[in-house]
């Protein structure tokens, strides 16, 4: 005689109590009942916070036992459970069971508000908060509450500086693991993002959308403060530390404090002399890439910034915004010792030099010193007997 089966439907009803007249054990804080009082012990744990179980190897703590032995397949690195489709093995066979929807396409688990179908159970559970609003995993360092377990985790590594990621070609840490998939692209010289204008290629995806808007002019990043607005939220984060006053990059030679690393870089090389960036065309250096891009202009013979009052025209901005206050009298630069007002920032510098006796400009001659190169210049031609200046009338000349 075969034995009689039992439904999976009439095995949970029968382990939750439901068709048994056996007394069913009540969690005092939720109201959730269950057949045995072993399982509302364990289920207990789950508010108790208690994790009792504690994995020898590495310490991590967990509220059930079966818990703690699927973790140690971790360290055993032992993957027993082997997908019949693409030979992907698992240490676990709950993972396999997940793994192997993703051939079958099935999604059996489907949400009652909105429809939407998942292939896992938990899937479906994190879905559901997105409809309640509910944040129930809070973060115990500055109380930020997240509606996914995965989410705060990720979170607390912003406290915790933890980078758990690391890459095998450059020893590089990543505190997740899709920014280390996408890092390890650099190192396979893989670059399948191609723009479709001028089909330059890219190894991640968020390059080729930061690319795309030098081509776009979108700036969709605006500050809330004053308004401006970037094509990269990194500049707009950059940008930010200027209204909060923060200064955070400090010079470790004048210990001159900036709000951006780049501008401590380029203040650097003030002390260093370094003039990394030259002009192909004449061989001239600068300590900065925005002052090599000016002067590139001068060999292209460009000048698109044009003067509204006498037509002038220059290659740089800065160039015209100087000629303009020929025009209006302007002298925004005012010395603080005396007074004396100045069109230019450089005319107030050299200006400054005579309050502060310094005389930088020196004669390799005869150790004469002067406050402006001009002076020196001048000067220098006492040596040499050089005189340029002459006269359009007598034709005598001058130094």
């Amino acid at each position: 005689m075969l034995p009689k089966l039992i439904s999976k439907e009439s095995c949970l009803q029968s382990r939750l109590g439901l068709k048994s007249n056996k007394k069913t054990q009540d969690c005092n804080v939720c109201g959730k009942s269950f057949l045995y009082k072993s399982h509302l012990k364990q289920h207990y744990r789950i508010h108790s916070k208690e994790k009792p179980y504690v994995c020898e190897i590495c310490s991590k703590s967990f509220s059930l036992k079966c818990t703690l032995n699927r973790h140690y397949l971790l360290h055993t690195k032992e993957k027993a459970y082997v997908c019949e489709v693409c030979s992907k093995s698992f240490s676990l066979k709950y993972n396999l069971n997940a793994h192997y929807l993703l051939h079958t396409k099935e999604k059996p688990h489907v949400c009652e508000i909105c429809n939407k179908s998942f292939s896992q159970k938990h899937h479906l559970d994190q879905h559901n908060f997105s409809h309640t609003k509910e944040k129930p995993y809070v973060c115990e360092v500055c109380r930020k509450s997240f509606s996914l377990k995965c989410n705060l985790t990720l979170h607390y590594r912003l406290h915790t500086k933890e980078k758990p990621y690391v890459c095998e070609e450059c020893g590089k840490c990543f505190s997740r693991k899709f920014i280390l998939n996408r890092h390890c692209l650099i190192h396979r010289g893989e670059k399948s993002f191609v723009c479709e204008v001028c089909k330059k290629s890219f190894s991640q995806k968020g390059e080729l959308n930061r690319h795309y808007r030098l081509h776009t002019k979108e700036k969709p990043y605006v500050c809330e403060e004053c308004g401006k607005s970037f094509s990269q939220k990194i500049q707009l984060n950059r940008h930010c530390l200027i209204h909060r006053g923060e200064k955070p990059c400090v010079c470790e030679v004048c210990k001159k404090s900036f709000s951006q690393k780049g501008e401590l870089n380029r203040h650097y090389r003030l002390h260093t002399k370094e003039k990394p960036y030259v002009c192909e065309e004449c061989g001239k250096s600068f300590s900065q890439k925005i002052q090599l891009n000016r002067h590139c202009l001068i060999h292209r013979g460009e000048k698109s910034f044009v003067c509204e009052v006498c037509k002038k025209s220059f290659s740089q901005k800065g160039e015209l915004n100087r000629h303009y206050r020929l025009h209006t009298k302007e002298k925004p630069y005012v010395c603080e010792e005396c007074g004396k007002s100045f069109s230019q920032k450089i005319q107030l510098n050299r200006h400054c030099l005579i309050h502060r006796g310094e005389k930088p400009c020196v004669c390799e001659v005869c150790n004469k010193s002067f406050y402006l190169k001009g002076d020196l210049n001048r000067h220098y031609r006492v040596h040499t007997e050089e005189k340029p200046s002459i006269c359009d009338v007598s034709n005598k000349s001058f130094t």
